[in-house]
């Protein structure tokens, strides 16, 4: 790096201090305990999940019944003319 890099002056200037959560723990030092995540939204994560899961499916299977709606129209829409 340059003496007088005017780019890594200013990023020196606006750089944040380091974290106590980013730092690294003393050496012994146990690690603390996780937060217990609330029981109420386990189903909630589950169903998310699985919707995720399935999306492309049902995506698949909405293209499928448009695809099939078009090979079986027998032609006797409300078409007025």
């Amino acid at each position: 790096m340059k003496p007088d890099d005017p780019t890594a002056d200013f990023l020196d200037a606006v750089r944040a201090e380091e974290t106590p959560w980013r730092q690294d723990r003393p050496a012994g030092e146990r690690a603390p305990e996780r937060a217990e995540r609330p029981e109420r939204w386990g189903r909630t994560r589950a169903a998310g999940r699985a919707a995720a899961q399935a999306a492309p499916y049902l995506q698949a299977a909405a293209l499928a019944v448009w695809l099939a709606s078009g090979a079986f129209d027998d032609g006797s829409g409300d078409q007025s003319g």
